[in-house]
């Protein structure tokens, strides 16, 4: 590999080839770990490998730096294999302060890197992390390969030229850490000097500091005694075709505007920002060239009104939020379940309730998905499973909600939505397109426009305003059969109530048998949504390889179940439902099949890891034996 470094004096030391690597990297919030994770990931994919990531923000905008509150990690694993996790146990471990080695070094292997910027250890910075003594001398770390570096004081030497006051020069220490990394594990300098300058083109003087830190790591990393080895992880051996390095709620934007191209629709994005589901508005706000429409509103409930107002007139209607704006957007989602529009409510879930743990991830909100409005409003419910599934499901979701004429909710989470994996971009000219038909316009003598007539799936017709001969009424009043006049017949009611029931029920019958992942009948079923897929899958693989009796079956399509779920449910002698909640899915599952199931819950505003999984599932089975 070649790149661009100052002249040094090299060190002879060994390469390791490894299959994958886990890294984490962990500072305060104003240390860039972020952009350095980031930029590690998107090296990472140039170079062929598979990849997957997990950011971690801290949950205060400003915490108070060197607190452990304020600390902010980000989690890569590349790999020369096919992976679903951003890893369990950690090979290294970066630590900008004390607060960040200690919250993340319990993850750390015995045995693994902890590179540490000992300039950030004083005895301030130690009173801030709530440390009585230096972990860096009182013998803690002895089971690490503790790499001792003090990176702001080689910071400032190698920005000295350039003229920089301390703190802007201060600011470059995450570019240093990132090239004893990239030294580290054989990645490319080259893509990431690029980045620097076109983000810091219009400061050359920032872009040549951010450059020097970049090959002042690197040359540490060749020239000190402290590292022995380097790593080196080949290129994975995906299926052919063109990646791009995706984050999922980047690339549900891309699948929103790609249903919209498919069914021949504008797409207008009415949101109110709200962590972690802003970055939809962010991407879509590019687009305008591609007939994208985004508006910002004063409040939730403004945000989902202005969807439905655009669905009514024509348009493809989608809102997006997360936990607690999704509970203000209840009523007007009410409404848009009468009027039987077609609709996309995306809910990027956190952890709760109300406020809650707003950069952390959850999935808490399936009861709420189902039953979280007034009256019986039922609903077509959707789980992204990655970052890069969330193109699919998006485009699954409108074609859904065009079909059977009703809104439909996306769930993606925290943890999907800020994760990153290659993703590979499809050819648009193979995706299906998704079919719309409006009524055509009525002449005089022509029977009167039945709005609420329905066709073999109980969808009424999508009525464009201004149409000739379609007038009809709206609003929140139940509509009585056929004519949608306002109906307070009491039989009329039971029979709307039954029928739009009716209707989401007949969603399965148009989407795909659930499929399972191994062996058909077994002693186990490890039964996952959402995002849970990643642990789940490399769980039971893992199992498998050591001969045990497990399969892995993924649910996207949770209201309604897929046709055949509880065959497949009846073809095991226990199933294991993981869920980040105190057990939702588990409910659904036993109240509608009337099965037993065991739960494998967490709520701690981090995901499963595969080893919190394959536990669960070796203690079923011994206790099944």
């Amino acid at each position: 590999m070649s790149t661009t470094t100052e002249q040094s004096t090299t060190v002879t030391k060994e390469t390791q080839h490894i299959p994958s690597v886990t890294i984490r990297l962990a500072g305060d919030s104003g240390d860039g770990m972020q952009l350095l994770g980031t930029q590690l990931t998107n090296v990472s994919a140039l170079l062929g490998n598979d990849v997957a990531t997990f950011p971690d923000y801290p949950a205060e905008i400003r915490a108070p730096r060197g607190t452990r509150a304020g600390v902010s990690g980000f989690q890569v694993q590349f790999a020369s294999t096919d992976i679903f996790t951003p890893g369990d146990q950690l090979d290294a471990l970066v630590a900008m302060n004390p607060a960040a080695l200690v919250t993340n070094i319990g993850d750390l292997r015995p045995g693994g890197i902890l590179i540490v910027n000992t300039d950030s250890f004083h005895d301030k910075d130690l009173r801030l992390a709530n440390l009585d003594t230096n972990p860096l001398e009182d013998g803690s770390l002895d089971q690490y390969q503790l790499i001792k570096v003090p990176m702001t004081h080689l910071t400032r030497k190698a920005v000295e030229p350039v003229g920089l006051s301390v703190k802007l020069a201060d600011r470059c220490k995450n570019f240093f850490a990132m090239g004893l990394i990239y030294w580290l594990y054989g990645r490319d300098m080259e893509p990431t000097i690029r980045f620097i300058h076109e983000k810091f083109g219009g400061k050359p003087e920032i872009a040549e500091a951010n450059e020097r830190a970049l090959k002042a790591g690197w040359n540490y990393g060749e020239t000190t005694e402290a590292i022995h080895s380097t790593f080196r992880v080949d290129p994975a051996r995906l299926p052919p075709g063109t990646y791009k390095n995706v984050m999922g709620n980047q690339v549900l934007a891309w699948g929103l505007m790609t249903a919209a191209h498919l069914s021949g629709k504008d797409l207008f994005y009415g949101t109110y920002p709200i962590t972690p589901a802003s970055d939809i508005l962010h991407e879509l706000s590019k687009y305008k060239h591609f007939g994208v429409r985004t508006y910002q509103a004063e409040d939730e409930i403004a945000a989902i009104c202005a969807a439905i107002g655009a669905s009514f007139g024509g348009a493809m209607g989608a809102t997006a939020s997360s936990g607690p704006g999704i509970a203000l957007k209840g009523e007007a989602l009410g409404l848009a379940v009468m009027l039987e529009l077609p609709l996309l409510v995306i809910n990027v879930q956190r952890g709760g309730p109300s406020t809650g743990l707003p950069t952390k991830t959850e999935q808490a909100d399936l009861l709420q998905a189902m039953y979280g409005r007034n009256g019986e409003c039922p609903l077509p419910i959707l789980a992204c499973r990655s970052p890069a599934d969330c193109f699919d499901s998006a485009i699954e979701a409108w074609r859904i909600a065009v079909r059977h004429m009703t809104p439909v909710m996306l769930l993606s989470d925290g943890y999907v939505a800020n994760g990153a994996e290659p993703w590979r971009i499809p050819d648009l000219a193979s995706l299906p397109k998704i079919e719309v038909q409006h009524p055509a316009p009525r002449e005089e003598d022509d029977p009167p426009f039945l709005p609420y007539a329905r066709d073999e799936r109980l969808a009424r017709p999508w009525a464009l305003p201004g149409t000739p001969g379609l007038m009809h009424r709206i609003g929140g009043l139940e509509k009585e059969d056929g004519t949608g006049n306002v109906s307070y017949d009491p039989e009329n009611h039971q029979k709307m109530v039954q029928i739009r029931q009716r209707k989401v029920d007949l969603v399965a019958e148009d989407i795909p048998e659930q499929s399972v992942d191994g062996p058909e009948k077994g002693d186990l079923l490890v039964l996952s949504w959402g995002g849970t897929f990643g642990a789940c899958t490399t769980a039971v693989r893992q199992c498998r390889e050591e001969g045990l009796s497990v399969a892995h079956a993924h649910l996207r399509y949770l209201n309604p179940f897929p046709r055949n779920l509880e065959a497949v449910l009846g073809n095991f002698r226990h199933i294991l439902i993981p869920e980040l909640n105190m057990g939702q899915l588990r409910t659904l599952i036993e109240a509608k099949y009337h099965l037993e199931t065991i739960g494998l819950n967490k709520i701690k505003g981090k995901p499963f890891a595969v080893s919190e999984i394959s536990r669960k599932i070796k203690e079923v089975l011994q206790a099944g034996a």
